[in-house]
């Protein structure tokens, strides 16, 4: 009986599977840890102390139950970790569009570029998301780090450097590289990528489920993997985790409950809108089109420390109030916001608050806010002459029934659930077992066996309360703006 391995480096957490041949999992491991947020706007992770220390330990922890003929890694991104050439971290990585240091950047390197040849070419405007600003920043206010930085490495690319020694990164992940990646020669862009990294060396590009090596006497050392194991070039944790639900035909299009929400739709060509990223695929040849909220299961956890009850509890109560949570309306902006309006000075908004209202109809409106932001990207999905959508629903919010049958009743689709909601390190496994030649299928490894189906009446009554969810953001911005900058002032 052939193993494979799948881990996942998370934002709050890390996962691991250990999988058989025939899809089963053998055997599961997590950890959770928390997030570095050393300045407004900045969020971090420790390389070595987070991402190679979670994989280690995770991998310890699974091989108990067997040994594995192929690794597959995941992770957040994109992220920048520069490294010296012995793949050496110089600082602490730069997370994704939740880091928000770079908006000086984004602005000027939008105005030299043009923003519509940033778009024709690399199929998505500059944001939080795109790594390219975050490079310039690091010139600008650590040249230090930068003129020893030989190295440019996201979460999954670092375990396999570390894993293998190889130099690697992933189609996808280098398709949010904007504005450094030819979106259609599926290939550095060479002009741009030296304009905005002079002189840095850019990885060798695969695809997530090709292999980029084999695991080296060191690392079998640190890790107890077998020497000369082979490691697939790994990607995005949204991506391998939207592999992991079969989501890999035209319009299948897979809606991720996590610490953020995610949203990744497999289009036949380059889908290019101004409220989304366009990026290349898992499959060879493949493209995407994506969305993200900046925050989702954060809102949710917020809440959950603020009034100090658990989510079983919280959920038991909020599935009493009516839609509409009686009369409340919340704006999940809690960290600015990705797509589709991309503004990181965006700030989260409770709109309708009496003394009548109390913590379920707080939770209640949370999670409707965060369905109509789903129903928002979904909307642009529709604008940007996306397909007609096949939901597949993952991640740990479709525990317990609620959420997701809010958002189906919210957008008005239906969504599929399939057996395991792991996520990306079951993914990773998958990509991993077809790798080396295992009959290995999503439709058979993890099987859809629940459907939700939105409510008519239910949905009709939400449409008034969208309505008004897409006119609160344009109506508040300015004074939204204004409280951020007094957010940082207050914060220093």
């Amino acid at each position: 009986m052939a193993l494979v391995l799948g881990i996942d480096i998370g934002t709050s957490s890390s996962k691991g599977v250990l999988v058989d041949d025939a899809g089963r999992v053998v055997a599961r491991a997590e950890r959770e840890r928390a997030t570095s947020f050393p300045h407004p706007g900045w969020v971090e992770h420790d390389a070595d102390g987070v991402w190679w220390a979670d994989f280690a330990a995770l991998t310890g922890e699974l091989l108990a139950h067997g040994t594995p003929d192929a690794v597959g890694v995941s992770g957040i991104g994109p992220v920048l970790l520069p490294a010296d050439a012995e793949g050496r971290p110089l600082r602490p990585a730069i997370l994704y569009g939740v880091d928000t240091r770079a908006t000086r950047e984004i602005a000027e390197l939008t105005d030299e570029l043009g923003a519509d040849a940033i778009v024709a070419r690399g199929g998505t405007p500059l944001s939080s998301q795109a790594v390219g600003p975050k490079w310039r920043w690091l010139q600008r206010h650590e040249p230090d780090v930068w003129a020893d930085t030989r190295l440019f490495l996201m979460a999954s690319s670092f375990v396999v450097h570390s894993l293998t020694g190889e130099y690697v990164l992933d189609h996808h992940s280098a398709s949010q590289c904007d504005p450094m990646y030819d979106l259609e020669a599926a290939d550095w862009e060479p002009e741009w990528s030296e304009f905005v990294a002079p002189g840095l060396a850019r990885p060798r590009l695969l695809w997530p489920g090709e292999i980029a090596g084999t695991v080296t006497a060191a690392a079998a050392r640190a890790t107890g993997l077998r020497e000369g194991t082979p490691v697939i070039a790994g990607t995005v944790d949204a991506w391998a985790e939207a592999a992991s639900v079969g989501v890999r035909d035209t319009g299948d299009t897979m809606v991720m409950y996590g610490t953020t929400m995610f949203l990744v739709q497999v289009t036949d060509a380059a889908v290019r809108h101004p409220a989304l990223w366009a990026t290349r695929g898992v499959a060879p040849g493949s493209f995407t089109t994506a969305a993200g909220m900046a925050t989702s299961g954060a809102i949710t956890g917020w809440l959950r420390d603020l009034v100090g009850a658990d989510y079983a509890t919280l959920v038991d109560e909020a599935a009493e109030v009516p839609p509409g949570a009686r009369g409340l309306l919340l704006l999940p902006y809690f960290a600015g916001e990705r797509t589709p309006i991309f503004d990181p000075d965006a700030r989260g908004l409770l709109l309708g608050l009496t003394t009548s209202h109390g913590r379920a109809d707080l939770y209640r409106a949370a999670l409707e806010g965060i369905a109509h932001g789903v129903r928002h990207n979904l909307e642009a999905f529709r604008d940007a002459g996306g397909p007609e959508p096949r939901l597949v629903a993952v991640g740990g919010g479709t525990r317990g029934g609620l959420w997701t049958q809010i958002v189906s009743d919210v957008t008005g689709h239906e969504q599929q659930v399939p057996a395991d909601t792991t996520g990306a390190a079951l993914g990773d496994a998958l990509l991993a077992a077809q790798a080396i030649g295992l009959d290995a299928d999503a439709g058979t490894w993890n099987p859809i066996v629940a459907t939700v189906t939105p409510d008519p009446e239910r949905t009709a009554r939400y449409d008034a309360f969208h309505a008004h969810y897409r006119a609160l953001y344009p109506a508040t911005a300015e004074a939204a703006h204004f409280l951020a900058q007094e957010q940082r002032t207050a914060d220093g």
